[in-house]
């Protein structure tokens, strides 16, 4: 089944502004730009993914997609994640896509294996998979089988707002958690557990680890 990402991006200068009481701004547009960088290399890095869209009027952000190989969709209104998404959407089915992928560029930690695995799913039609925050509550993740099979509607209490549309719309629905997609970057405590976490883990968010200065796993010994 032919698969898009859809990658929304708001201007890094915009971007993380609940962030702004806990670092300097300075790092703050340093910390999005990252983030969006490890999530573009991990989507490229997945199989199964065919062709990524990434929605944004960030020149950063542009410059990096196109880097990666992602096809750039201007967002010249920047009203909202859901706006941008379906922009995205929009694309995908014009150019023929039978699935989309919806996924934030503040989840560095994201994991190509994790979401080859969530892609190998024999995908029902229509069907709604809903991948949800940390906390339970909110969506990081879509995957829409068309891609038109809801709206997407993003924002604090999506996933039971998801499930309800999904439920509207006469498809199947899933809320399944992909671990290195359950925890964005919003506030103070998600970048302090985003360092606990980037502690733990050899192999991801290069970028981001970086920009916070965050050491790589020591090897364990014995280990060649």
């Amino acid at each position: 089944m032919r698969t898009a990402a859809i990658l929304p991006v708001k201007s890094f200068a915009r971007a993380k502004q609940r962030l702004a009481a806990s670092i300097e701004d300075r790092l703050r547009l340093a910390l999005a730009a990252a983030m969006v960088g490890d999530v573009l290399a991990a989507l490229a890095a997945t199989q199964g993914i065919a062709r990524t869209f990434v929605v944004t009027r960030e020149p950063e952000a542009a410059r990096a997609a196109r880097a990666c190989g992602a096809s750039v969709i201007s967002d010249g209104q920047e009203e909202g994640q859901s706006a941008a998404a379906s922009l995205g959407i929009a694309a995908a089915l014009d150019a023929g896509y039978e699935r989309v992928l919806c996924v934030p560029g503040d989840c560095p930690a994201l994991d190509p294996r994790e979401l080859a695995s969530l892609l190998c799913r024999r995908s029902r039609r229509p069907e709604v998979v809903v991948l949800p925050d940390r906390h339970g509550a909110g969506t990081n993740g879509l995957l829409l089988t068309p891609p038109d099979a809801i709206a997407p509607s993003f924002g604090p209490g999506s996933r039971e707002r998801h499930v309800a549309l999904a439920a509207a719309a006469g498809a199947d629905c899933s809320v399944e958690a992909l671990p290195s997609l359950t925890l964005d970057v919003d506030t103070g405590e998600d970048l302090a557990a985003l360092r606990d976490l980037l502690a733990g883990i050899e192999d991801r968010a290069p970028r981001t680890r970086a920009v916070l200065g965050a050491p790589a796993r020591p090897p364990v010994a014995g280990r060649s």
